[in-house]
């Protein structure tokens, strides 16, 4: 082959690693913002968990403080009974109304624990941002 022909055909390293370089410097910044995203998400995420959380315990002691009071009521009407009927009258009326309390409690927080975990699991609107071509 003379020179006039190799010359056709060499392929041009320079422009060819530069191509390269740019290509994978975009692919990297692409990278980049995409973590960016999904940490910002992931915070995102640990803040709804955290709040639903918060509920949750908020909950949890309201009803453990409203328990502990109907127990003290409970044993401050036993101690003015009159007799053991009285006694067994005071106590099946209280094991009653825990009974149906408690039934309701455990409802509110499972409905509490489905919502936080609805909200933990609600993808985030993203605002679309306006970035000009120019």
């Amino acid at each position: 082959m003379n020179d006039q022909v190799r010359d056709r055909f060499e392929i041009p390293k320079e422009s060819i690693a530069q191509a390269s370089f740019e290509q994978g410097r975009k692919a990297f910044e692409k990278f980049l913002a995409n973590a960016q995203t999904a940490a910002g998400s992931i915070e995102e995420r640990g803040e709804t968990v955290r709040a639903g959380a918060k509920d949750i315990n908020a909950k949890a002691f309201a009803y453990a403080e409203r328990n502990v009071q109907s127990s003290l009521d409970h044993a401050q009407s036993l101690l003015h009974a009159k007799d053991l009927t009285e006694i067994m009258r005071l106590h099946g009326e209280y094991v009653k109304a825990q009974m149906s309390a408690l039934t309701e409690q455990a409802s509110e927080m499972g409905r509490v624990a489905a919502r936080a975990a609805i909200d933990a699991a609600k993808p985030k609107v993203q605002p679309k941002s306006r970035v000009s071509d120019a």
